[in-house]
């Protein structure tokens, strides 16, 4: 059991180190290390303080506990946030790199020299996935599991599985990439279309809150309170 579950974390670990594009620079024992090394230091840290303070035992206990967990938690943290905004410019950029992709099949490009041309012409995480692609399928790697493992490791950017898949399925019958990959594109864009009508919808109720709150509340004492200070004036005289 111990074993199964050091096996499960240790490929958790990956899962979101490739997720946040640092999987090169880091890998899963080094970010584990990492873990524990800030858990430590933070935890001496705080101990150090509170007992500078003349604190109780039981609170510098409690405070070195608390850093432990701070210190081993905060970069797991940030490794989250990092991988959702690499998902964001993932999902953002793929319409335009799918483009670019149409155009230089259609102008007769293979697909393999098509990749080479995005990551000249563009940068960041997706530029960065299909080098990656790209180097695998030099090394003899068969470019559907290299396309497959692009997939696995962004398997939260939906669209982008769903254009892999595409893309497999075209490899395998023969159908035109060029025309799969412009049907993809306009299909993504309604999609962020639809996105950005529901997040329209949902900005009146979403407003209501501070303005209920906050705006109401002070357009009442502008308007009212100069009436509530007459009307109190003329009682006192009464």
């Amino acid at each position: 059991m111990t074993r199964r579950g050091s096996k499960g974390q240790h490929e958790r670990t990956i899962a979101k180190l490739s997720a946040a594009g640092i999987l090169g620079q880091w890998e899963a024992g080094e970010w584990k290390g990492l873990q524990y090394s800030g858990g430590m230091l933070l935890s001496l840290l705080l101990l150090g303080i509170f007992s500078l303070l003349s604190s109780p035992l039981l609170t510098r206990l409690e405070m070195a506990v608390i850093g432990f967990l701070i210190g081993y938690l905060l970069p797991d943290s940030w490794l989250k946030v990092k991988g959702k905004q690499r998902l964001k410019e993932i999902e953002k950029t793929l319409p335009d790199v799918l483009d670019l992709l149409t155009v230089s099949v259609e102008a007769g490009l293979g697909f393999d020299a098509a990749l080479l041309k995005v990551v000249e012409k563009q940068k960041g995480a997706l530029a960065e996935e299909f080098l990656r692609v790209l180097q695998e399928i030099k090394m003899g790697r068969p470019r559907r599991e290299a396309l497959r493992d692009l997939a696995k490791r962004n398997k939260l950017a939906e669209n982008l599985g769903i254009v892999v898949a595409s893309l497999v399925q075209a490899d395998q019958l023969g159908i035109s990439i060029g025309g799969v990959l412009r049907n993809q594109a306009q299909q993504i864009r309604q999609k962020h279309r639809q996105c950005a009508e529901e997040k329209a919808q949902k900005a009146p109720i979403k407003m209501m809150i501070p303005l209920v709150f906050f705006v109401f509340p002070t357009i009442f004492i502008v308007v009212l309170g100069p009436a509530i200070i007459q009307i109190i004036e003329i009682f006192k005289q009464q």
